[in-house]
């Protein structure tokens, strides 16, 4: 078994919530970026226990890109106690708060890219201003509550580069399917005239910066 396909089955076994359809899709719209853009500097918003990173990383080890991996880990307003995805498991018991710092970390040590995905925990919106760094491949798949995910869309896709690639998760033109934000978010990046979509698998969406 190649390495890649090593990589892909092991992200199968990985918690979180993407199906593997778009997450083949998301690893083919990353290995396109990582062929054409080598050494590229590419960032999630959004890890969870770093499902989405297996699938990036993989592509981005093919030619040396670097994937910075943004999540403060304490879960997002839909993966609290109460909430349909809280998982009792991930919640640390010195602090009684969610933490999935500890198996992302343990995900990719197994997964061995470490060299290729860095870990970058803290709040999007912190380490945006600080963040100078063009990127030729954003995925957004953080938190889906309306300010939220408006601030990563605000705060990240400036950074994107000309011809650079904007991947979304969860957009939903249906609401009985999901949320209103990634789906608001991904019509405002086509409004804006500075993005088209180029390909979409499920519920995730690529566009391409044109402007």
């Amino acid at each position: 078994m190649s390495r890649a396909s090593s990589l892909l089955a092991f992200a199968d076994t990985v918690r979180g919530f993407m199906p593997r359809a778009e997450g083949l899709a998301l690893y083919d719209e990353a290995r396109r970026v990582a062929r054409e853009r080598p050494a590229s500097t590419w960032l999630e918003v959004g890890s969870w226990c770093g499902k989405s990173s297996v699938y990036l990383g993989a592509a981005a080890e093919t030619s040396a890109c670097v994937l910075f991996s943004l999540d403060h880990h304490h879960g997002s307003e839909e993966n609290q106690r109460g909430w349909e995805y809280f998982d009792e498991s991930l919640v640390d018991p010195h602090d009684d708060r969610l933490n999935t710092l500890p198996f992302f970390q343990r995900t990719i040590a197994q997964a061995e890219l470490e060299r290729t995905v860095v870990a970058l925990v803290g709040h999007s919106e912190v380490v945006a201003t600080h963040f100078d760094q063009s990127l030729d491949l954003l995925f957004i798949d953080g938190g889906h509550a309306h300010d939220v995910a408006w601030r990563d869309f605000e705060n990240w896709t400036p950074k994107v580069s000309l011809g650079g690639t904007l991947l979304i998760h969860d957009v939903f033109e249906d609401p009985s399917e999901g949320g209103r934000p990634p789906y608001e978010i991904f019509l405002a990046a086509l409004a804006s005239g500075q993005f088209v979509e180029h390909a979409h698998e499920g519920s995730l969406r690529a566009l391409t910066r044109v402007r």
